[in-house]
């Protein structure tokens, strides 16, 4: 009885572990298929795959490999081969949108289309990625290198090829080249045709070059050089052979013939053309024309988007760094993919290159050329300005220096002469402001006969060559170098009375001078391509004394101006009392811009005109020595004393003149002002004068 008990106790127990355990599997089965569908999908694992591609997480794509595709490519090699076609392409702005996903029992197919952004435009195509389903892992990626492109094959390679653009070139008013192609002569060896022993050579070639004999011996030593490879050393200007032959040959071009023969008496060394940027105008424009340099890895972190290449050019000043963005073009580019042998088999983008924009700017090169020479010796600027359309026809500054050196790869002894020179060629004096002197009295009476504090025909009373307002003046005088009788404002400008001038800014009165002069663009920025100092009449906010205020009305004091704003301002006498606008881009019907209009009414413009027409045609005229039968001209002469205090007798003086045609339907209008250093005891403003006739003489006689 106890036996059949127990029989149907044990049986009843198995029974129940039986089922324990059926149910135990069925739940574990359960759990294990609700891990499985809780895995990511391939669509998931795709679009995290391109998170990491756009974030350049290289690591994480790799992690996300079958083990065989890990076995199959390092991680090593999986980063190169996709750091190398992603970066090197410039790939930006990916975008994917799956189309479809396929599974089966181990696999899924997932379809895709792709489309970004590379340096040579938009590449766009469709795709599939191939998953496996791992037991343990989920699904992981089957690498392959059609993943990058599905024409992509393990042997192949991206290629980028690159079509530089061509620079524009910079012209000048007649088509005449400023800046542009030229030829240089490349200074190289062919280790072919050495010496057998050349270590003499090397240390005579150093010499000649400037270059160290350690590194003429590096550039050979190259993987790439060969016998009969050109191994280039250094660029130097080309012989101009006409000029060897002229009446009066160049000194640089001499020396230059002479540096090239001993070269080639050097077994090995050949000298070859070689294109680049050329500048015809040379020490003569460099100030205005400028110069450009090869970029440097700063400029290209600086300037990220403007697709500078690591030989590339970029402006460094004048008219090649203002006109940058125009001038340099952009490249073209193509992007392929090429077997292991080079052959091309798909192009997959491609961007045709944009050549730079050519420049054409107002100047007259013959012009420029022309002051350039007349003031070479001397340290000066000069604005040359058609007073009635506005176009800037010359800017000058001198000393100057070969822009075509910077070019080459200018020279240490070059570079250390040009910063060391106490006339400072670098030094760009048309962007300078300097005290006016004199230059400014038109000025200062367009300011008083606007106000009304100036009437031209009343006589201040001559009172010699000197002359204080008071004793609160203490022991300081206004002089004077040349006294008349009636003391009007016509004999002040024919004989640059300063005591005039400091009479009449007092009777102005400093509120009114300073707004007539903030009137006329004072300390404010000129409406011109180039930047230039603003021009000002105190140190601080205000002109703070009377002997300040006197000193201004002749354009000393605290008074500084830039010549070019100078030159504008001198238009109002051409144009009826409207100041004319700069400009330096060549219009093929120019059309004057009026600046400042109503700077003054057309009955004071021309009275004030007729006074400097006087300075001019009268032979007591300061301006006396440029006057012409043939032409009417009209101008102001202008001294500045540059002084440590009113008390100080060493000073030097800028000597100024401005002068212009007064008729608007003259053949070639012009109006010239220039500005010389150091004139004392060389004749003042008469130096300047005498320099500007000789300008003027050849521009008139220069058929248009």
């Amino acid at each position: 009885m106890n036996r059949a008990r127990n029989r149907i106790l044990f049986r009843i127990i198995v029974t129940v572990l039986i089922l324990l355990a059926g149910l135990t599997g069925a739940f574990l089965f359960f759990q294990i298929q609700k891990k499985l569908a809780e895995r990511k999908k391939p669509d998931v694992l795709f679009s995290e795959y391109m998170d990491s591609v756009k974030g350049a997480d290289y690591k994480a794509m790799y992690e996300m490999l079958t083990d065989q595709s890990r076995i199959n490519i390092s991680e090593e090699d999986f980063t190169a081969r996709n750091k190398n076609i992603y970066e090197g392409l410039e790939v930006s702005d990916i975008k994917t949108e799956i189309t479809n996903v396929e599974y089966n029992d181990k696999k899924a197919v997932l379809s895709y289309e792709m489309e970004y952004k590379t340096a040579a435009g938009t590449i766009s195509f469709k795709n599939k990625a191939e998953y496996e389903r791992d037991r343990k892992k989920g699904y992981q990626l089957i690498w392959s290198d059609s993943l990058i492109f599905p024409e992509l094959l393990r042997g192949d390679k991206v290629r980028i090829s690159v079509d530089k653009a061509i620079r524009g070139t910079i012209y000048d008013r007649n088509g005449n080249v400023l800046a542009g192609k030229g030829t240089a002569s490349s200074i190289g060896l062919v280790p072919g045709k050495m010496s057998e022993d050349p270590s003499g050579d090397m240390e005579t070639l150093s010499g000649l070059l400037g270059i160290p004999a350690d590194s003429i011996k590096k550039k050979l030593a190259a993987k790439w050089v060969k016998e009969d490879s050109f191994v280039p050393l250094k660029t130097l200007k080309k012989v101009d052979e006409f000029n060897l032959v002229s009446s009066q040959p160049r000194e640089d071009n001499v020396k230059n013939k002479e540096l090239q023969d001993k070269l080639l008496a050097i077994p090995g060394v050949l000298i070859s053309d070689t294109p680049v940027r050329f500048y015809p105008l040379m020490e003569s424009g460099a100030h205005l024309v400028g110069y450009v340099q090869n970029v440097t890895a700063e400029d290209i972190k600086e300037h990220p988007d403007e697709d500078y290449l690591t030989d590339s050019v970029i402006g460094r000043s004048g008219m090649e760094a203002l006109y940058e963005k125009d001038l340099k073009g952009i490249n073209g580019r193509t992007v392929s993919i090429v077997d292991g042998n080079g052959t091309e088999k798909k192009i997959l983008a491609a961007k045709s290159r944009m050549d730079g924009k050519d420049i054409t700017l107002t100047i007259d090169s013959e012009l420029q050329a022309s002051i350039y020479n007349t003031f070479s010796e001397d340290k000066s600027t000069t604005v040359a300005m058609n007073p009635v359309t506005g176009e800037i026809l010359a800017l000058v500054s001198t000393p100057s220096f070969d822009d075509n050196d910077f070019i080459l790869g200018m020279s240490n002894d070059t570079w250390n002469a040009l910063n060391t020179d106490e006339r400072k060629p670098m030094f760009n004096r048309f962007r300078q402001k300097f005290a006016p002197g004199s230059s400014l009295k038109p000025i200062t009476a367009v300011i008083g006969l606007n106000t009304g504090a100036i009437d031209p025909n009343e006589d201040y009373i001559s009172s010699g060559l000197k002359w204080r307002k008071d004793e609160s003046w203490g022991n300081y005088y206004v002089t004077t170098l040349h006294d008349s009788s009636p003391l009007n404002l016509e004999n002040a400008l024919i004989y640059s009375n300063n005591i005039y001038f400091a009479k009449a800014a007092l009777k102005i009165g400093a509120k009114d001078f300073m707004a007539g002069l903030d009137k006329l663009g004072f300390k404010e920025d000129l409406p011109f391509e180039i930047t230039v100092a603003k021009s000002q009449y105190s140190n601080g906010d205000t002109i703070d004394s009377e002997v300040q205020l006197a000193d201004s009305g002749y354009g000393q004091g605290q008074i500084l101006m830039n010549p070019v704003h100078l030159a504008s301002l001198y238009t109002m006498f051409t144009n009826k009392g409207n100041v004319i606008k700069p400009y330096l881009l060549y219009k093929k019907e120019p059309a004057s811009e009026i600046w400042l209009k109503d700077a003054t009414t057309p009955e004071i413009a021309e009275t004030v005109a007729s006074d400097l027409v006087k300075v001019v045609s009268s032979e007591h005229g300061t301006g006396h020595a440029i006057n012409r039968s043939d032409i009417q001209l009209a101008g102001k002469t202008g001294t500045a004393e540059i002084k440590a205090s009113k008390s100080d007798t060493t000073g030097t003086e800028l000597g100024w003149f401005s002068v212009f045609t007064t008729d608007q339907a003259v053949e070639k209008p012009i109006l010239l002002v220039s500005m010389v250093e150091d004139v004392k005891n060389r004749g003042g403003s008469g130096y300047v004068v005498r320099k500007d006739k000789v300008v003027l003489d050849a521009y008139f006689t220069k058929k248009q």
